[in-house]
């Protein structure tokens, strides 16, 4: 297999191979009772791709499910797939059976790798999964007879789906390639000083069934062979806990994360924080204020990031400059193209040059320019996915641009600032919440005529789902019992923190509720007639 032009394996399962040749007594993995060399990684991986590999040619790779908390079997399970020549389906294990159903469904994943309570949980769905032909509760093992002998997988080659929520308001599969999966490794490595080295230890807390965990973590530990400590304990306590026991020397983390370990106890944060060099924040905005206090308390900065699961994920940086600014997402990524583009499809602002060797017929337009108004996010690189599952649809352009449908503007220094999302897309602790999705759950009660779901800002989580329900007439009902109805039939993350009751939900002239009228007025807002309108987004259907 020839290697890509960064020097790196276009098969994350490949550059492990190489690594572990190379260093093969290095601490690969640590984890709650044991810990893998680089050596021992690959000989494990290669076990559970021999048991994974298919027994004949087949043009359309299967799917496998992995459905486990952060730990080495995500890993092995999740690597074995991608060296066998198979595709990855990271799944978050507390989903709900018929969010499962959707997503085992959708992706025809042929084997389920998943906890215990997963595994009982599809048992009960498994009529309706004609594809899912095995279940385990841990990665599958064989020992090969010889050289194993699989499948060439890189390239353009579908090597992850990873499940995020689109215009249909049902989850759908991000087509990531192992293409797009090393480049965004390429792209941070060109940042300097590193963000990554071989000699770094990365805490890996953020779970690994989301593409920030999963790429910018587990995937930045295995593209530059550095360490890694997986947390699986669910909060900020469980990693601080870790951190003091292991030398983490690059914090990963969400906005929650910070905010946990910025009001820890003195003692234990200092204790945990000996060995940090870099901090990064991404996933969901992160207060200023938390930032600050943070930095503080620690004495390190705290670095954000942007990007989107269909980017594998990071587009931009503070890292980039060097400087986070209060608020900022930072600057595109080397070998990120962006724009701002306004409601009337005009650039207001772009940013980067193509790859060194592609035509570099776009220019950096920064340097003198003023602020911008407010424009939708479009980018172009090789780190952009192939479109959602399984055609392809919603990829970038003919030229490469894809649409984010999030909206920002950028100073008079070129530093990028987040506005809001064009959609109604809801982030809570960096998880995508459909509104619609949660509207169908609470309209399938038989107490609810009517309802709409959107976010409202939350000090924790970023953003928490509120939905407003009209009851039926005839139906007496709860906010109690339409949060347990939700529970039920959702994950966790999904479920409104709170209901209130409306007489009717305010429509416009072409029957689309008008959710602007809903939301809670900020503290101090104008009135809406009064109110500057110059950065409305139009109505996007």
């Amino acid at each position: 297999m020839q290697d890509a032009a960064d020097g790196s394996a276009p098969n994350l399962a490949d550059r492990l191979r190489r690594v572990a040749a190379e260093r093969g007594d290095h601490p690969a993995l640590i984890g709650r009772e044991r810990t893998l060399t680089w050596s021992e990684l690959d000989a494990a991986v290669d076990a559970v791709a021999a048991a994974l590999a298919p027994t004949g040619p087949t043009d359309t790779p299967d799917r496998v499910a992995i459905a486990l908390p952060n730990s080495i079997d995500f890993v092995l399970g999740h690597l074995g797939a991608l060296r066998a020549g198979l595709v990855a389906v990271p799944v978050n294990p507390g989903l709900t059976a018929p969010e499962l159903r959707h997503v085992l469904a959708d992706s025809g994943a042929a084997t389920l790798i998943c906890t215990p309570a997963v595994r009982d949980r599809v048992a009960g769905i498994a009529a309706g999964l004609p594809a899912l032909t095995a279940v385990h509760t841990a990665p599958p093992t064989a020992a090969p007879a010889g050289p194993l002998r699989l499948p060439v997988r890189g390239g353009e080659d579908l090597a992850v789906l990873l499940y995020t929520s689109g215009t249909e308001g049902h989850p759908k599969g991000a087509m990531l390639s192992h293409r797009a999966l090393t480049a965004n490794h390429g792209q941070i490595a060109r940042i300097d000083p590193p963000v990554v080295g071989p000699d770094d230890t990365v805490l890996l807390a953020l779970p690994l069934f989301h593409a920030y965990g999963l790429n910018s973590g587990l995937g930045a530990v295995l593209h530059h062979g550095a360490t890694g400590v997986l947390v699986d304990e669910p909060g900020a306590a469980g990693a601080l806990d870790l951190l003091a026991r292991h030398p983490v020397s690059v914090l990963v983390g969400v906005p929650p994360m910070f905010l946990a370990w910025s009001t820890a106890d003195a003692g234990a944060l200092d204790a945990a924080m000996r060995s940090v060099r870099v901090a990064v924040c991404g996933a969901a905005p992160l207060d200023p204020a938390v930032a600050a206090r943070f930095t503080e308390a620690t004495g390190h900065p705290v670095h954000v990031g942007y990007g989107l699961t269909e980017t594998a994920p990071v587009l931009t940086s503070t890292l980039v400059d060097g400087e986070p600014k209060p608020g900022s997402i930072g600057r595109p990524l080397p070998g990120v193209e962006l724009r701002l583009v306004g409601p009337d499809g005009a650039d207001l602002w772009r940013d980067g040059v193509p790859e060194p060797d592609e035509d570099a017929d776009e220019l950096d337009l920064t340097d003198d320019s003023p602020g911008t108004d407010p424009g939708e996010i479009v980018v172009r690189g090789a780190n952009l996915f192939s479109g959602y599952w399984p055609d392809g649809r919603g990829g970038p352009d003919a030229d490469g641009w894809w649409a984010t449908r999030d909206v920002a503007y950028a100073d008079s220094d070129g530093d990028l600032f987040l506005v809001d999302r064009l959609g109604e897309l809801i982030l809570v602790n960096g998880f995508n919440v459909y509104p619609h999705e949660v509207e169908l759950v609470l309209q399938a009660h038989p107490a609810v005529a009517e309802s709409a779901v959107l976010g409202v800002p939350h000090p924790r989580t970023g953003e928490t789902v509120r939905a407003y329900v009209v009851a039926a007439a005839d139906r007496p009902v709860t906010e109690a019992e339409l949060l347990a109805h939700c529970a039920r039939n959702l994950a966790r993350f999904k479920c409104p923190t709170g209901v209130e009751f409306v007489d009717t939900l305010p429509y416009s002239a072409i029957g689309k509720v008008r959710k602007t009228q809903l939301r809670p007025a900020p503290a101090g807002a104008r009135p809406p007639a009064e109110a500057d309108r110059s950065t409305e987004v139009p109505d996007v259907h």
